[in-house]
């Protein structure tokens, strides 16, 4: 995807493509980082996709050089010291994911360069990720005398096993792709920045061609799952039961008999 001139751009980017949705990071010039009008439009954008029924999964990515060097430290500052806070009421779904609401439709990202901090935390909400070659991880707050405070210390030892986690939150060491690859934070590594975006749309070219309930109701009992795998169990049965009576269940099978792809419609 070409880079949107200067002069022509938002902070974030939203391009439909059928039944996906592209959301951009786009701030090149100071290295994608995220300033609190940056943050609010991407928890913006998460809520519409999300609560759009015709949108079935969804691509963040990076322009530039880099997917995002993480926070712009001193336009957060002086959102701070202006007493204002961030995404109050509704409408937003924090891209850090510590709030409810969470997504519940299928979130893919790619990324490519530098990948630090926030960026990564970011990263890692992500239900899929792909990583460009050139990818530079990062998580390095405690060498500034900060700490991830955005969810990486819950998310990154539950991703990569602690040991893996551990390594990089406390020496403030950065890693690549393939470490990324090996420690499972990483599902695929593509060539280039291009090649990773193109490998994420066409996961979820894949994802929005399968039964939208049966999607989501496979992510909320994974996510459940997560949190309580005595509960999650225990749904199975009414979950399984629930999309039997769907038109989208019938088609699946029609589909099926008649030897052609199915086209759903998520009901």
């Amino acid at each position: 995807m070409a880079d949107i001139p200067y002069g022509e751009r938002t902070k974030i980017t939203i391009e439909r493509k059928g039944h996906i949705v592209l959301i951009g990071i786009n701030r090149p010039d100071i290295d994608n980082r995220l300033d609190p009008e940056a943050t609010e439009s991407l928890a913006r954008a998460y809520y519409q996709y999300d609560r759009d029924p015709s949108l079935r999964a969804a691509v963040l990515f990076g322009y530039g050089e880099r997917f995002s060097r993480g926070v712009d430290v001193d336009a957060y500052k002086a959102f701070a010291q202006s007493g204002k806070t961030m995404m109050e009421g509704p409408g937003f779904i924090d891209p850090l994911g510590r709030t409810k609401p969470a997504l519940t439709k299928p979130l893919i990202v790619a990324v490519h360069g530098d990948t630090w901090n926030m960026a990564h935390e970011i990263f890692l909400v992500a239900d899929i990720r792909i990583a460009s070659e050139d990818t530079d991880f990062g998580q390095d707050e405690n060498t500034h005398g900060r700490f991830p405070g955005g969810g990486s210390t819950i998310r990154f030892p539950r991703e990569a096993g602690w040991g893996n986690a551990m390594r990089f939150i406390l020496t403030g060491d950065h890693w690549g792709a393939k470490e990324a690859l090996r420690m499972g934070t990483v599902q695929d590594v593509a060539s280039n920045r291009d090649a990773a975006l193109a490998k994420a749309v066409e996961i979820a070219e894949k994802i929005a061609a399968c039964a939208p309930l049966g999607i989501k109701t496979s992510m909320a009992s994974s996510h459940l799952a997560l949190e309580d795998p005595g509960t999650a169990l225990a749904k199975l049965g009414d979950q399984y039961r629930a999309l039997l009576t769907t038109r989208d269940f019938q088609e699946g099978r029609d589909a099926e008999a008649q030897k052609r792809p199915p086209v759903y419609e998520g009901r």
